[in-house]
């Protein structure tokens, strides 16, 4: 269960990669294929997360490590070995 926060950022830019890991097995995920800024709803997703939108991407992202729970890019879930990462918030 996620642990509660008091603040989290309005908004993070999220970056979809191509692959978890390149042919010798290293966390390479190779060059962004996209990106989006997505905006707090001010909802949780189905993950428990707080939810953030746009860009075509609605993604549950964990504040304290800014990793993704949950995401969908333009209302389909990602190909399988692709991910999701966040870049630090906006100033």
């Amino acid at each position: 269960m996620p642990t509660p926060t008091t603040s989290q950022p309005d908004r993070y830019t999220v970056e979809i990669k191509p692959r978890a890991a390149d042919a010798a097995g290293h966390p390479d995920h190779g060059s962004t294929l996209r990106t989006a800024v997505v905006s707090a709803t001010g909802g949780t997703g189905a993950s428990g997360y707080p939810r953030y939108e746009g860009d075509g991407v609605a993604a549950d992202i964990d504040p304290r490590t800014r990793a993704v729970e949950a995401i969908t890019l333009d209302g389909a879930e990602l190909p399988y070995g692709w991910v999701a990462e966040v870049s630090p918030p906006e100033a």
